[in-house]
């Protein structure tokens, strides 16, 4: 089975009945170790949810911490909008914390269980590649490694910056301030944590409060070489094509996002190159290539997705209530 890592819920949920979308399913009748706990539980994220029966299992990771633990596990019954066409997984994996756990914050997520049974270090760390870089999902490379207990040194070059993990829900961050091309936005840095600004993998776009969107969008239209966009392609429902070969990347600027930096009154920047957020759809037509713009508007705060963790090696280091960020070795 192929689970999909998100930062953003506290769920280890798996499908545990036949859905037109996926391929198998994890039958609990025919598991030795499986246990019902007698118990339902729903989650709904920002897009889909799901809907089934709480129960403990025993788990060993194969290439993961040595010795096998008793977690947590929701067996999904019957979901909505969840698992899309084309998906190449079946579960998902809620790293947050307890705080966004289902039923309750008494429902020890995962990698907790994990922590306490094997006493491996609280941090974990995640390098997402090419995974949120094909629109039409069938493409959906398992791409990435995820490390429990620890940082791989071979999976990103230079230093590793770190923010401070402001509270203990999801993963919420500082966003100090935001630059297109070299352009400041000049915008109350309140704007920019407006409601929340996490660190989810399980989003794709880098999703931005409605004027910071606005702002980006207006900056990116003022400094690239294209002023006559049709709205749609900012909006999400429009593609836009050039001929094959002709890579349109040069004709974007980059995006900036600046991060506080721990126990100081500094900040370091996160860079999103517009290979990043420009990103190719597979398979339109055979003369054109095709992109889409990998950043949309929230109403619910600052979400840096996949988009933008794709170019970095993300170190989640719960121990010391921080986040990491490091260039990605896979980020070309």
């Amino acid at each position: 089975m192929n689970i999909l890592v998100d930062t953003g819920s506290s769920n280890f949920a798996v499908a545990a009945a036949p859905h037109p979308f996926i391929t198998h399913y994890f039958n609990t009748e025919l598991s030795s170790t499986y246990q019902s706990a007698g118990r339902t539980v729903a989650v709904r994220y920002t897009q889909g949810n799901w809907e089934g029966e709480l129960g403990i299992d025993r788990v060993s990771i194969p290439k993961g911490p040595n010795g096998t633990i008793i977690i947590n596990i929701a067996a999904i019954l019957s979901s909505d909008g969840f698992f899309l066409p084309g998906v190449n997984w079946q579960g998902i994996l809620g790293l947050a914390y307890p705080m966004l756990a289902r039923p309750d914050s008494s429902m020890e997520p995962f990698f907790d269980s994990l922590v306490r049974q094997l006493g491996i270090p609280d941090i974990f760390s995640l390098q997402m590649c090419g995974a949120g870089l094909s629109a039409s999902s069938t493409a959906d490379p398992a791409g990435g490694s995820l490390i429990m207990g620890g940082v791989e040194p071979t999976l990103y070059r230079g230093s590793v910056w770190y923010t401070p993990i402001v509270e203990e829900w999801y993963y919420q961050v500082e966003v100090l301030k935001l630059e297109v091309g070299d352009q400041n936005l000049d915008l109350d840095c309140r704007e920019y944590n407006m409601d929340k600004a996490i660190v989810d993998s399980g989003t794709t776009l880098l999703r931005l409060p409605v004027n910071v969107f606005n702002a980006v969008v207006e900056a990116i239209t003022r400094s690239s070489l294209i002023q006559d966009f049709s709205s749609g392609f900012w909006e999400g429902t429009k593609l836009a094509c050039w001929m094959k070969g002709e890579t349109p990347w040069r004709f974007f600027p980059k995006l900036s996002i600046y991060l506080r930096a721990t126990n100081t009154s500094q900040s370091f920047r996160i860079t999103i190159l517009p290979q990043l957020y420009i990103q190719p759809i597979t398979d339109v037509d055979g003369t054109l290539d095709c992109f889409r713009f990998g950043v949309s508007s929230s109403a619910n705060g600052l979400v840096i997705g996949a988009t933008v963790m794709e170019g970095f090696y993300v170190v989640f280091d719960r121990a010391q209530q921080r986040l990491g960020f490091a260039l990605s070795s896979c980020a070309g």
